[in-house]
């Protein structure tokens, strides 16, 4: 169910939409619900996320529209219609509880099927007071219903026995008791919870699993719980990363999204953010203060200090990276370094080149209509200080270029390039060549 609005987030962007550690909210329900091979899969949205929602999904997820607000009841018959011919067992989650562990699922489907209940509620208890409803039970511990807070009693208000509105029911039960919800209630709304009401007066069983952890099933309704669950989050990531081999040198100041691969013997200094489906070598150090995204870093290279890389770059083995340098879009050869000061933007750089301090691969169309060029760097190449690569141009291997210079042409392998203000190319200077 991921039709609500999240009003209470303050924010333009539909609450099961924010982001968190590279995925939306919803997108980290439906991972949790992956493992299960539960299928069909359908995602409930309200119109104001339809197209957003339509555009991002896999290829094997329903979507249904729930056309009108009209509270959780009707936001599960709002799925109906996808799930029309299907027989099973109906797992019902909410979009808006992304610290859901697959394990939890898996248990809750075993207690359902184990008890032979028509449906099976998903129970949380908390150490403090939350919002949720409260499931009540008649005196032989068999549940009676679930009340919301909002029409409960100030007695049924202690229970301390939470709906984290996560359930899994019998298809067939699901929709005999969704047909008979009524809105007469304190928010004039369809409550999914007084289905339970209505199969425990039907004589079926009605069976609650608990959450060992209640954070688990806990849902975000404002920003503050947004932070508070991307904490949760990052710290099962760094966990789960230096069991596996991972030296993560601060764990409270690195983020790490759930997409990125490190292997074992990699060194992640603080305050490093490691995004998307970035890659990290063996023996590889990244940080402090880095962030690399949508890259792949190879085995013993260096990131940083204070270095940005960005999508579609690869650091081959013992590359370097270093302080207050950014690299798009490029690929850096074995052992080359691009140590410090420096911006190097869709490029091609051999194996044991040295970049000098400042600089840049210019490579910005000059002519409107243009695509952007690329530099193309060789083998051992020496690059001085301050220097400005005016792509497209290609540097060859053993090659050397003057400090302070501006390539506008190509330079040869073994030849001495630049000598402002215009180049000038020494051919085969290197190799003791005559001019």
């Amino acid at each position: 169910m991921a039709g609500g609005l999240g009003t209470r987030m303050k924010s333009g962007t539909p609450k099961h939409l924010h982001p968190l550690l590279g995925r939306r909210m919803v997108d980290w329900v439906l991972a949790s619900a992956e493992p299960l091979g539960a299928e069909p899969v359908v995602v409930v949205c309200s119109p104001q996320t339809e197209d957003a929602m339509r555009a991002s999904l896999d290829g094997g997820v329903t979507l249904a529209v729930q056309a009108e607000a009209r509270g959780t009841g009707d936001a599960v018959a709002s799925a109906r219609g996808a799930l029309a011919t299907f027989e099973g067992d109906v797992l019902v989650l909410s979009g808006d509880t992304p610290m859901l562990r697959a394990e939890l699922l898996e248990d809750l489907v075993a207690t359902h099927r184990r008890e032979g209940a028509a449906a099976t509620i998903l129970a949380i208890e908390p150490d403090g007071p939350r919002p949720y409803g409260r499931i009540v039970r008649n005196d032989d511990g068999s549940v009676s219903g679930i009340v919301e807070e909002l029409d409960a009693t100030q007695e049924q208000r202690a229970i301390r026995e939470l709906n984290s509105s996560i359930y899994v029911f019998r298809a067939r039960d699901l929709w005999s008791a969704v047909e008979r919800l009524d809105p007469q209630n304190a928010q004039g709304e369809l409550y999914l919870t007084d289905t339970i009401g209505h199969l425990v007066r039907d004589g079926l069983r009605v069976a609650v699993h608990r959450a060992p952890d209640p954070t688990d099933a806990e849902g975000v309704n404002t920003r503050v719980e947004l932070a508070a669950t991307a904490r949760v989050l990052r710290d099962r990531i760094n966990e789960a990363h230096m069991l596996a081999g991972v030296a993560i040198v601060d764990p409270e100041s690195t983020w790490i999204d759930p997409a990125v691969t490190l292997e074992p013997d990699a060194v992640v200094h603080p305050f490093t953010v490691l995004r998307g489906s970035t890659h990290v070598g063996a023996g590889a150090e990244v940080g402090p203060h880095a962030v690399v995204v949508d890259a792949d870093v190879g085995e013993r290279a260096l990131v940083g200090p204070f270095c940005y890389v960005r999508p579609g770059t690869k650091l081959a083995a013992g590359a370097k990276a270093g302080t207050f340098v950014e690299i798009k879009n490029s690929q850096i050869g074995e052992g080359t370094k691009v140590p410090h000061l420096s911006y190097i933007g869709d490029a091609e750089i051999g194996a044991g080149t040295n970049v000098g301090a400042g600089t840049i691969t210019a490579n910005f169309p000059h002519q409107p209509g243009r695509a952007k060029g690329r530099t193309r760097i060789g083998r051992n190449v020496r690059i001085g200080i301050h220097d400005s690569l005016m792509a497209p141009v290609e540097i060859g291997d053993n090659a050397w270029i003057a400090a302070g210079s501006v390539i506008t042409d190509d330079v040869p392998p073994d030849s001495l390039a630049g000598f402002p203000p215009r180049q000038q190319t020494k051919e085969g200077y290197l190799r003791g060549d005559d001019d």
